[in-house]
């Protein structure tokens, strides 16, 4: 096979994959009604393959979206020690997307809390979020871009039923606590390995996190090489647990909260249902 062939071939592939990409944004967009008319949304970019991702498609589907919106970059540089700051600023400053660099110390913070050999994913995300909210409000962002994945959240549902004991993932677009900040996973759709595919594809210069990622046995990571073994014996499985987290049946599960056992004795009695037959023997 000669070399133009397999180039060709190449770039087939690209383009079915940058398009599938796109039709899953476009989708969970749609779907969940993530942007609208004069948004103006903070892309948070971590310098990893799925941020890197999901603002480039952003970046592509503005062309031709039939709403206006603002796109702005937002890198936080957590001054890890050895972090190559000068990447993303370099990458950015040759896109069409202003950006900002929001510098603030969360490692040593994280460092002193969280005992040696324990995971600090949890310390670090609270700290960076707090510190990006409020630079969304500072430059009036009505919305925040999050680079989650189809596989973060259903990893996500079994970390919380796993270890936390509730049936919850990552929604699709959220509402923070203090009702001031709509959160949007535009990525929601998509697959972790066409995402690593794509950003190999487009060599995004990527950003190791050597904070928690050099972390060996972390809960995540059960979870993924759990959920990794179930696809090879059952490929597809993946996805019937994705669609199970969007199509969810409250009476069939047992939150009190959420459906009213308590009085479905009442609700059969004020029924028509419920109207009683005499008894008859049949001989």
């Amino acid at each position: 096979m000669t070399a133009d062939v397999i180039d060709r071939k190449e770039r087939l592939e690209f383009n079915k994959l940058q398009k599938r990409l796109r039709r899953h944004v476009g989708k969970a967009i749609e779907d969940y009604c993530m942007i609208e008319e004069g948004d103006k949304i903070m892309v948070c970019l971590s310098g990893g393959k799925d941020s890197y991702t999901m603002l480039d498609i952003l970046m592509s589907l503005k062309k031709s979206a039939p709403v206006n919106f603002e796109l702005i970059a937002v890198n936080m540089d957590q001054k890890q020690p050895g972090f190559p700051e000068h990447v993303l600023p370099e990458y950015l400053s040759k896109l069409d997307v202003p950006f900002h660099i929001v510098e603030k110390d969360t490692y040593s913070v994280v460092m002193d809390i969280i005992p040696e050999g324990k995971t600090t994913c949890g310390l670090c995300s609270r700290l960076r979020r707090g510190t990006l909210y409020g630079f969304a409000e500072h430059i009036g962002a009505n919305k925040i871009a999050l680079g989650h994945h189809r596989d973060d959240i259903i990893e996500t549902l079994f970390l919380n039923m796993f270890y936390g004991g509730k049936l919850k993932a990552m929604p699709p677009k959220l509402l923070s606590d203090d009702k001031k900040h709509v959160l949007i996973r535009p990525l929601a759709y998509c697959k972790e390995k066409d995402i690593e595919a794509f950003a190999a594809a487009r060599e995004f210069p990527i950003i190791p996190c050597n904070l928690c990622g050099s972390q060996e046995n972390m809960q995540r990571q059960n979870v993924k090489n759990m959920l990794h073994e179930w696809e090879k014996i059952q490929p597809g499985r993946s996805d019937n647990i994705f669609a199970a987290i969007c199509n969810i049946a409250p009476s069939q599960l047992g939150d009190l909260n959420l459906f009213d056992f308590v009085n479905l004795q009442k609700q059969q009695d004020q029924s028509h249902l419920a109207t009683r037959l005499d008894i008859v023997t049949i001989e």
